[in-house]
């Protein structure tokens, strides 16, 4: 007999299927608790592993923003001393031509 697929409605798929090992039958209180003891430690590590990917993906945030507000501010820096270059160069012309004449 063919398998049947992933898409075949009414049927899910044998390892997608949670169980609740509270009403499953065949579970003795032992495995009961072991399986609980994993899912916490699951748990405890995927609550670990949220928690570096967000810092991580903070500080790149962070990062970004940073360095956008300083290279603007670098931006502005320049686009000041631009102006401060062509106000001494205006001054020189003005200065050279009052000499000339």
């Amino acid at each position: 007999g063919a398998q049947p697929g992933p898409a075949e409605p009414g049927r899910e798929a044998a390892f997608a299927r949670r169980i609740d090992p509270r009403r499953e039958p065949g579970l003795s209180p032992e495995q009961r608790l072991h399986m609980a003891r994993v899912e916490r430690a699951l748990q405890r590590r995927l609550r670990g592993r949220n928690v570096l990917l967000a810092l991580g993906i903070g500080a790149v945030t962070l990062g970004i923003y940073g360095y956008t507000f300083y290279s603007v501010s670098q931006e502005r820096f320049l686009d000041e001393l631009e102006q401060e270059a062509e106000a001494a160069r205006a001054r020189a012309r003005a200065r050279a031509e009052s000499a000339g004449s």
